[in-house]
C-alpha cells in the first residue's frame, strides 16, 4: 500500500467534478452569443443578456430553458470518490518534490502541471475531454485530466489493482508535461509531421515508453526520499504496465497483434522502460530516441 495518508496534497489541482453540465453549456451559450450578434448585431446581445437577468430576477434560471443544468452548488461525492480525489493530489505532490529536485540538479526551475479531476467529460485546450479515454495530458494547457473513476477501470476491466498503479498512471501523464516543458513533445510533433503513419506511431511509441521512464524515475524518489512505497508497491506498477501494452489490450479485445499499429508500446516494453527508470533513477536512462532497442 501506497502510504500517502496524513501527507499534505498539491495546491495545483482544479476539481471539476459534478461540472459537466455547465461545460456542455458553455459551448451552446458560444453558439447562441454567435447567432444573436450575425443577426441582430451588439443590441441583440444587450437585449440577450438582459432578459437573462430579468428571468433570474423572477426566480427562473434561464439555464433551464437552454436545456442545461441549474448552476451547480458544491458536488455531492461520495467518500470513495473524495478519498481517489486526496490520494491523487498527494501522488501530484510527490511529483513535483520529485521533479522540482532533478531540474534544480539541472540548473533549471520546474513549472508544475495542473491536475484536473472532473466527472464524465470536461473541455480542454485539446478539445472535449472523456472519462472514457482514460486519464490523459493536454499540452496545449498543460493540464493532467483525471476522472477518478479510471481507478476502479484500472481494476476490474484492465486487471491491475492496487494504489501503486493508479499513482503509476498519474505519474506517467506528469511524465509527458515533462516532455512538453523540455521541448521534447514539440520535437516528436515536428517530426511526426508529413511522416508515414506507422513512422508516426513509432515515434509515439518512444514518447510514451520515455513517459514509463520518468514514471519509474518519480517511483526510484518516492522511494528513496519520501518513503512512500511499501513492499509489493513495484509489483503492482508492472502489473499495471503490463496490462495496458498495446499487444495485452488488443489480444483482450479478441483483435490480431499488429506492433506497426502500437501508440504506447508493447507490455514487456512498458515494463523494461519503468523499470530502466526505476532502476537509476536517473532521466538521461530515458532517451528512448536514441536507444539501440525498444
Amino acid at each position: 500500500m501506497v502510504k500517502w495518508r496524513g501527507r499534505e496534497g498539491s495546491k495545483n489541482v482544479e476539481d471539476r467534478r459534478g461540472a459537466a453540465g455547465a461545460a456542455g453549456l458553455s459551448g451552446l451559450a458560444i453558439l447562441l452569443l454567435r447567432f444573436v450578434f450575425s443577426r441582430f448585431g451588439i443590441g441583440g446581445i444587450v437585449v440577450l443578456v438582459g432578459g437573462f437577468f430579468a428571468l433570474r430576477a423572477v426566480g427562473i434560471d434561464p439555464l433551464l430553458l437552454l436545456g442545461g443544468q441549474p448552476a451547480a452548488g458544491p458536488a455531492q461525492v461520495s467518500a470513495e470518490d473524495q478519498e481517489a480525489y486526496d490520494f491523487a493530489a498527494v501522488i501530484l505532490a510527490e511529483t513535483e518534490k520529485t521533479w522540482t529536485d532533478i531540474f534544480a540538479a539541472n540548473g533549471s526551475v520546474y513549472e508544475a502541471p495542473v491536475l484536473v479531476v472532473y466527472s464524465g467529460q470536461t473541455e480542454t485546450a485539446c478539445g472535449y475531454g472523456s472519462a472514457a479515454a482514460g486519464p490523459f495530458y493536454c499540452p496545449g494547457d498543460r493540464k493532467v485530466y483525471l476522472d477518478t473513476s479510471f481507478f476502479n477501470e484500472l481494476s476490474q476491466r484492465f486487471g491491475a489493482p492496487g494504489d501503486f498503479a493508479a499513482a503509476y498512471v498519474i505519474a506517467h501523464e506528469v511524465g509527458h508535461h515533462v516532455q512538453t516543458v523540455t521541448g521534447i513533445s514539440d520535437q516528436v510533433r515536428q517530426a511526426q509531421s508529413g511522416a508515414r503513419e506507422e513512422e508516426q506511431n513509432q515515434l509515439q511509441v518512444m514518447m510514451e515508453l520515455q513517459a514509463d521512464c520518468y514514471a519509474g524515475i518519480w517511483a526510484k524518489h518516492a522511494d528513496k526520499y519520501s518513503g512512500l512505497l511499501d513492499d509489493g508497491d513495484i509489483e503492482e506498477g508492472l502489473r499495471a504496465a503490463t496490462a495496458i501494452g498495446d499487444d495485452t489490450l488488443q489480444k483482450n479485445a479478441g483483435r490480431r497483434v499488429t506492433p506497426e499499429s502500437f501508440t504506447h508500446g508493447s507490455s514487456e516494453q512498458r515494463v523494461r522502460w519503468f523499470t530502466a527508470g526505476y532502476r537509476s533513477g536517473d532521466i538521461a536512462a530515458c532517451d528512448t530516441f536514441n536507444s539501440g532497442s525498444l
